[in-house]
C-alpha cells in the first residue's frame, strides 16, 4: 500500500473520498443529498459505520465516504481512541479493497498526526491477504485498491507514518510465516526467509544445526524433531540498539512448523490449522523485524525453536525419557505436548549463552487456553509482577490482550514423575497451567519471565478490525510496545 502525503487534493475526482465524523454535529459541512442519504441508511457516526454517496460539487460528481469515529467526548481513553480509530480504518479497506478504486483519498481534517496513522496503520493491516496461491479469482475479487492519499494531515504525519510502517512490515511477515503450509514453510525454508527479510537490518542472525545442538545437549527439542524428514534449527535474531555490554531483552518462540501430534496423532480433522503452530517463532521475528526497521534503542534477541512434529519409524514414543540442555531429564507422557520441549531447551540457551534481564515467550501451547479464555486474550503466566504489568498494558495498547493466569507450587506437583525429574503433561485439568509450570522449571532463579500461550490468538476464522480471516499477526504490537516502553 502506497501512501502518499498532499496538501491539496489531486486533479481526479472519480477516487472515494473519505471523512471522518462521529458525536453530535457530523452532518456539518456535508452536502445535503450525502447528508439525507446517510440519514436514511441509519448512519450516526458511530465506530466504525460506513456511509457510501455521490453528491454534485461545483458540477462535478463526487463519491464521498463517511467513516464513523463514535463520541468525541473527553472521557475517552487513549486506548477506546485507538481502537476506534483502527476500527475506522479497517472499515475502509473492507470496503475498498476490491472495490475497483485503484486510489482512496482520506481527509485528515480534525486527526491529529498519531490519530492519522493509526487508521492509515488499520487500513493497511486490514487490507493483507495472501492471495498467492488462488488462480482463479475473478476480476471483481482481486484486490484493486493501490494507493492512499492523504489531505489536510497534520503536522507530523509523515513522521509518524513511517514510525507506523515498521510495526505494518513486522505484522505482514508474521502472517506470512504464519500463513504458509507446511510444505512450503519448514525449519530450513524458514531460515531462508529470515535471512532475505532482515538482510541489511543489522540484527545477527545466528542459526545452528542439528549437530551443533546435540554437542550442546539439546536433547528435548531434538526429540521432538527425529521423526520428520526436515532437520530443525534453532535461529538467534540479536538486535544491539542498546547500551554496549548491557543484558538483552530475549524473546523465545516456539517454531512448531507442522504438528501432527506426533505417535500420539492428532484427529485428521483440522489438523490442517497446525501449519500455524509456529506462530511464537512467526511472531517473535515480526516483533524482531520492526524493532530494527525502527532502529530501538534497546538491546534484544530473539531466539526460534523450529522444529516439524511427525511420526515416522524414528518418532519418539510416549514413555520415553529425555535430557534437556539444563541437565533436566523428562518423560514424555504425550507427544503432542511437544511445544514446551521444544522451548525448555531454547530458554536453557538463550540464558547461558545471552544472560538475558528478562525473558518473554511466545508459544501456541495449548487448546485449554482456548478453553479458558476463548479467541479474545491470550494467556499470561508469569514470576515477575512488574514484567506481567508492563505487558498487560502493552496489550492494551495495543488490541493484543492478554490475561494473567494463576502458577503455584499445586500445579507444580502435577507434572513430578515417578521415574524422572517430571513428565512433559500433567492430567487432564489446567493444562496451560502446567505447562507453564513446565517451563518455569528452566527458568534461572531471579530472572524475571513471562509466558504467553497465543494458541487462541494467532489465526481467527472472523475478520477483525486490523486483519481478514486468517493470520492475525498477534504478538508484534505487544512485543514491540514492552520494548518501546523500556528505551
Amino acid at each position: 500500500m502506497i501512501v502518499t502525503f498532499l496538501a491539496n487534493p489531486p486533479a481526479s475526482v472519480l477516487a472515494p473520498v473519505a471523512r471522518f465524523v462521529g458525536g453530535e454535529g457530523w452532518e456539518e459541512g456535508l452536502p445535503a443529498v450525502i447528508a439525507a442519504g446517510a440519514r436514511a441508511a441509519r448512519f450516526a457516526g458511530r465506530t466504525g459505520q460506513l456511509f457510501e454517496g455521490f453528491a454534485d460539487v461545483d458540477g462535478v460528481v463526487s463519491r464521498l465516504a463517511l467513516v464513523g469515529l463514535g463520541e468525541s467526548d473527553g472521557d475517552a481513553s487513549a486506548d477506546d481512541r485507538r481502537a476506534a480509530l483502527e476500527k475506522a480504518g479497517g472499515a475502509l479497506a473492507a470496503k475498498y479493497r476490491t472495490s475497483g478504486a485503484a486510489q482512496l483519498l482520506l481527509d485528515g481534517a480534525g486527526l491529529g498526526s498519531d490519530e492519522l496513522a493509526s487508521v492509515l496503520l488499520a487500513l493497511r493491516l486490514r487490507l493483507w491477504k495472501q492471495d498467492s496461491y488462488r488462480t482463479t479469482l475473478k476480476d471483481d475479487e482481486k484486490a484493486s485498491l493501490e494507493e492512499i492519499v492523504v489531505m489536510n494531515a497534520a503536522d507530523g504525519a509523515q513522521s509518524a507514518w513511517d514510525a507506523a510502517t515498521a510495526i505494518a512490515e513486522g505484522v505482514e511477515f508474521t502472517r506470512e510465516l504464519v500463513t504458509e503450509p507446511a510444505n512450503v514453510l519448514y525449519p530450513e525454508s524458514f531460515v531462508e526467509r529470515i535471512r532475505q527479510r532482515f538482510a541489511g537490518t543489522g540484527v545477527d542472525i545466528r542459526v545452528l544445526d542439528e549437530k551443533e545442538m546435540r554437542a550442546l545437549g539439546m536433547g528435548s527439542l531434538l526429540g521432538v524433531a527425529q521423526g520428520s524428514a526436515r532437520p530443525p534449527r534453532l535461529v538467534v535474531l540479536d538486535w544491539r540498539g542498546g547500551e554496549a555490554g548491557a543484558a538483552p531483552l530475549a524473546f523465545v518462540g516456539k517454531g512448531v512448523t507442522f504438528d501432527t501430534g506426533g505417535i500420539s496423532l492428532k484427529p485428521g480433522a483440522g489438523m490442517e490449522d497446525m501449519k500455524w503452530d509456529m506462530g511464537g517463532a512467526g511472531a517473535v521475528s515480526g516483533a524482531m523485524l520492526t524493532i530494527a526497521r525502527r532502529k530501538a534503542k534497546l538491546n534484544v534477541v530473539g531466539i526460534l525453536g523450529l522444529v516439524e512434529n511427525m511420526p515416522d519409524g524414528n518418532a519418539q514414543r510416549p514413555g520415553d525419557v529425555v535430557t534437556s540442555m539444563s541437565g533436566q531429564t523428562i518423560e514424555v507422557i504425550n507427544t503432542d505436548a511437544e511445544g514446551r520441549l521444544v522451548l525448555c531447551d531454547a530458554l536453557t540457551f538463550v540464558q547461558r549463552e545471552y544472560k538475558p534481564a528478562r525473558i518473554v515467550d511466545l508459544a501456541t501451547l495449548t487448546g485449554a487456553i482456548i478453553m479458558s479464555l476463548a479467541h479474545e486474550y491470550a494467556g499470561l503466566f508469569s514470576n515477575d509482577d512488574t514484567l506481567s504489568a508492563e505487558l498487560t498494558k502493552a496489550g492494551e495498547a495495543t488490541g493484543d490482550k492478554l490475561w494473567r493466569m494463576p502458577m503455584g507450587a499445586v500445579y507444580d506437583k502435577m507434572i513430578d514423575s515417578p521415574i524422572a525429574d517430571m513428565k512433559n503433561v500433567g492430567g487432564r485439568f489446567g493444562g496451560s497451567i502446567t505447562a507453564a509450570q513446565f517451563l518455569a522449571r528452566y527458568i534461572d532463579k531471579g530472572t524475571p519471565w513471562a509466558h504467553l500461550d497465543i494458541a487462541g490468538t494467532v489465526w481467527t476464522d472472523k475478520p477483525g478490525a486490523t486483519w481478514d480471516k486468517g493470520a492475525t499477526g498477534f504478538g508484534v504490537r505487544l512485543l514491540d510496545a514492552l520494548v518501546r516502553g523500556a528505551e
